[in-house]
């Protein structure tokens, strides 16, 4: 059975008797924002583990804005399918916070890995174009190598600016497990969620 969709104000009622909230949003994204006791287990890395839950106790699923949730359904429920009920928060984190229910930030984590992809081609994109016109027209260049980068990311889904920016010194405390050890799914107390 899919999991229902509910309202962020139905989530947290649930959560005050005893449901297990799930975050599965990428690690840089949780870092940075997160529900108050919401255990993270990427959707990434779902099929390699099984969720450690006690029978009969709900299980509510939040990303971002509720579309990889709710694209994500039959995955979700895949894992949960009998021992508990499951549910996703119509609407993710936007609409918890829309609602006025708290949520835990750490301003001190870095942005979003592909904001920080977004921010470095842009910004080379630009100064490249500035430089090519009041300098050297060879250094057009830069904005070209950009852009054949992005076509070849687009392409094959390997992005050479992402890998280098994960080794970044403001990067390390979010990926510095996860490229070493693999994503653990825990709360922010500690809590594991895998078998």
């Amino acid at each position: 059975m899919s999991p229902r969709i509910i309202t962020p104000e139905h989530a947290k009622r649930l959560l005050d008797n005893g449901a297990v909230l799930v975050d599965i949003r990428a690690a840089d994204e949780h870092a940075r924002e997160w529900i108050p006791g919401a255990h993270h287990l990427p959707l990434s890395e779902f099929n390699r583990n099984d969720i450690s839950l006690d029978a009969g106790r709900p299980v509510i699923f939040y990303c971002r804005s509720g579309a990889r949730t709710t694209n994500s359904a039959p995955l979700l429920a895949s894992k949960v399918s009998g021992t508990c009920e499951a549910f996703i928060i119509e609407g993710g984190l936007d609409a918890w916070k829309k609602a006025g229910l708290p949520v835990s930030k750490d301003p001190k984590q870095p942005l979003e890995l592909q904001r920080q992809v977004q921010i470095g081609a842009g910004s080379m994109v630009f100064l490249g174009t500035l430089l090519g016109i009041l300098i050297s027209p060879w250094l057009l260049a830069i904005p070209a190598f950009v852009g054949a980068g992005l076509i070849v990311a687009g392409i094959t889904g390997f992005c050479g600016m992402a890998r280098l920016l994960i080794w970044a010194p403001w990067n390390r405390g979010v990926y510095g497990k996860q490229v070493s050890k693999g994503v653990t799914a825990e709360s922010h107390d500690g809590e594991s969620l895998l078998r």
